[in-house]
């Protein structure tokens, strides 16, 4: 199993590319699923989730093909395009031992449902951040009409006859997953479905676009209201992915870190507005530069911050670990509120590894600035703690391990190629 080792203590300086988004790529993929015809994606991003996903809509009878880019010398190239073809459904089970490794590989339930009738999906898998419950995308889709039964860990699902039909739903708290998952089904039902409280996540906007590209008629992009009139079928496309705003995100951090002078190259400042916002109350500079985001710290100490997470356009709580990881250093006490995941404070104990002061209570943590961290072997726990003890491996004096980076491989793109260019010690070891 792969280790990643980080020796700290080196300032930043250079151009980071910023990578396809992955919370997009996975439901535009998904999309596919519901035409006969083809979608082309680009930009998407070389992931373990990615990877996975493509098997599981291969088993579903969908056909792949993807242009890939190399890097070679001078600038990086990131993104692969993919097609994707369902042609026939072969399978409506989605299994066990493939849905329980990654939980977007629930929303294959919508489409499925919607173009065949029937779906019978494992319930998911992925991060051990919480219990996440499935009630939300399974009321959904009974205000659709659909039938739902749970068998033998198994979500069984079936549309009443002639389809899903337009229906209301109200979701009694902002759910993204649930918002795609009832997304990808009403756009193929009778009539018009009219979503409530919907996720207004730039994610979830970027495969409304991608639907609209491919025949549907969808009203409210962007908000927290979506009208959806259904159609009987949907056409082929050609859709890019958006800039991944959490990896956006993530660099801005080590930027911040490690100080210097980053640019993030190919990215949107928009998506992230909340959290850069925190980012300055930290003493960094981050200037919008339309197509990229430029973060410069030269010197000065690093002050702490209050926030708490929330639905976009909120702190995202892909962030919180990272943020929590940069005030470990600050020269005051931080707060920070966990409202979305009960459960999202795993990465604590490993940072306190390296001699970090934190004090949890309930929802919220307690960071005490220290003046040094020091290296030590650490364990990722999922995919945003395993970055989190990045930034303090780089922030740290000597040497820090980390392991099981594979948590770390599901949602970030040559994350060592791209800090060792800009002057951080890293490297990835295999064993053996």
């Amino acid at each position: 199993m792969d280790l990643i080792k980080v020796v700290g203590g080196n300032q930043l300086n250079g151009v980071i590319p910023i990578s396809g988004a992955k919370n997009a790529a996975l439901p535009l993929m998904i999309a596919s699923l519901l035409t006969d015809e083809g979608l082309t994606l680009k930009n998407v991003p070389n992931l373990a989730d990615v990877n996975m996903l493509t098997r599981i809509l291969r088993n579903h009878g969908c056909d792949l093909a993807v242009d890939g880019k190399r890097a070679g010398r001078g600038p990086m190239q990131l993104g692969d395009t993919f097609h994707l073809t369902a042609r026939e459904i072969v399978d409506t089970t989605a299994p066990y031992d493939m849905v329980s490794r990654m939980r977007a590989s629930f929303w294959v339930l919508g489409p499925l449902l919607a173009r065949m009738g029937t779906a019978r999906v494992s319930l998911p898998g992925g991060c051990a951040i919480g219990t996440r419950p499935v009630d939300l995308h399974l009321n959904g889709l009974k205000e659709l009409g659909a039938d739902i039964e749970i068998d033998a860990g198994y979500v069984v699902a079936n549309a009443p006859k002639g389809g899903l039909v337009g229906g209301r739903v109200v979701f009694p708290k902002v759910s993204v997953g649930a918002t795609i998952n009832v997304l990808l089904a009403a756009v193929l039902a009778k009539g018009e479905t009219v979503m409530e409280n919907a996720a207004r996540e730039p994610e979830v906007g970027d495969l409304a676009d991608c639907l609209v590209k491919m025949g549907a008629k969808i009203d409210g992009i962007g908000t927290s209201t979506l009208h959806i009139q259904g159609r009987d079928r949907l056409d082929a496309a050609i859709h890019s992915v958006l800039p991944d705003r959490i990896e956006t995100g993530t660099f801005a951090m080590i930027a911040a870190a490690t100080g210097g002078d980053v640019t993030l190259e190919g990215t949107r400042y928009d998506f992230l507005a909340n959290a850069f916002d925190a980012l300055r109350q930290t003493g960094v500079t981050v200037e919008d530069k339309g197509d990229s985001i430029r973060i410069t710290r030269n010197g000065g100490a690093i002050e702490p911050v209050s926030l708490e997470t929330q639905p976009f356009p909120g702190f995202p709580t892909d962030l919180q670990a990272q943020i929590m990881a940069l005030v470990t250093r600050a020269s005051g006490t931080s707060v920070i509120r966990e409202t979305i995941f009960e459960n999202r404070f795993m990465h604590v104990q490993e940072l306190a590894r390296l001699g970090a002061d934190i004090h949890l209570h309930s929802d919220s943590a307690t960071v005490k600035g220290v003046a040094t961290l020091t290296g030590a072997p650490v364990m990722a726990t999922d995919l945003r703690a395993s970055v989190s003890l990045v930034i303090a491996g780089l922030m740290a004096e000597g040497e820090t391990t980390i392991s099981r980076v594979y948590h770390l491989d599901r949602g970030f793109e040559r994350l060592e190629e791209k800090l060792t260019r800009c002057g951080a010690d890293i490297t990835r070891v295999s064993p053996g």
